[in-house]
């Protein structure tokens, strides 16, 4: 069966009987509607806000506080660049925002995508046909990774947008002491931003994974979310040297070497590459699972 239209939060959901053509077109009336059911929810519409509203507190923390920023540990640090140039803080706020609350809300939205159909008892209808598992499942990872680019240009825009209310603008001098003009700058911002958006990549493979194997979306969510915070403390242990570099989070902050000049593209590409990997990995198990998941209880 096929979705008419994607349903309120806990709504019912219209259904209308036939197959969905194999088609280009009936992939992309499947994409649209997985794009609807995803972004109509208030869950998802109350976490683009506060990752929107991240970057305006902190612009409002740092112009407070303009004589002794607060420097912080773990990751590159752009704040003190952010005083003399509005645009650094579009860097400062994914820097703060990558590490925890991009990949949270990546893994609630990722987490939920197939548990939460089952928990509304929506789900068997949408499988009953076995040939549309396939792209169903490719619709739902699709929306997924549109959902991170989305949820990346949240914090990238409203920082955008603070900084030049509260910081001046103009020429940007890199982390490598090299200056270039505003117009580089915001080409280099904006391919940063991709970068970031594509380091989730990873993480929505692994939610959609997760998600085939639980009826439960709350399970399903806390399982994601619970992975991504369990990654990022074994990726700070020293001892865990050798396993570091395969962890999905690990490369999440080489975006930093995209701002020197010339740009340093080994940590963007290893990161790029390890996502390609969990991808292949996890969407590759979901695949399995869910094309052979039993839908009659």
């Amino acid at each position: 069966m096929s979705r008419a239209e994607a349903p309120a939060e806990g709504g019912t959901l219209p259904l209308t009987t036939g197959r969905r053509p194999q088609t280009a077109a009936g992939f992309l009336a499947l994409f649209r509607s997985e794009l609807h059911l995803t972004f109509r929810r208030m869950r998802t519409k109350v976490l683009l806000g506060i990752l929107a509203a991240l970057p305006i507190l902190i612009g409002v923390v740092v112009k407070l506080n303009t004589d002794s920023p607060h420097q912080g540990g773990g990751g590159p640090s752009f704040i003190a660049q952010t005083t003399q140039n509005g645009l650094f803080l579009v860097f400062t706020a994914l820097a703060v925002a990558l590490p925890v609350f991009l990949p949270m809300t990546v893994g609630v939205v990722a987490g939920d995508s197939v548990a939460g159909e089952a928990a509304a008892g929506t789900l068997r209808y949408l499988l009953v046909a076995p040939a549309g598992r396939t792209r169903l499942l490719a619709a739902k990872f699709t929306a997924g990774l549109v959902f991170c680019l989305a949820a990346t240009a949240a914090v990238a825009v409203t920082a955008l947008a603070a900084g030049a209310l509260l910081f001046p603008l103009g020429r940007v001098t890199l982390i490598s002491g090299d200056t270039i003009g505003l117009g580089d700058a915001l080409l280099r911002a904006l391919l940063v931003a991709l970068v970031v958006a594509a380091s989730l990549a990873g993480l929505v493979a692994i939610g959609l994974f997760v998600s085939t194997l639980t009826g439960s979306g709350i399970a399903a969510m806390a399982a994601t979310v619970g992975l991504v915070v369990t990654v990022q403390i074994l990726d700070v242990f020293p001892q865990l040297h050798a396993v570091s570099p395969f962890l999905f989070s690990h490369y999440w902050l080489s975006f930093a070497d995209l701002l020197r000049a010339p740009m340093y593209w080994d940590g963007v590409l290893k990161d790029l590459g390890l996502q390609a990997a969990y991808v292949a990995v996890f969407g590759s198990a979901a695949w399995s699972r869910f094309t052979s998941r039993d839908i009659s209880a």
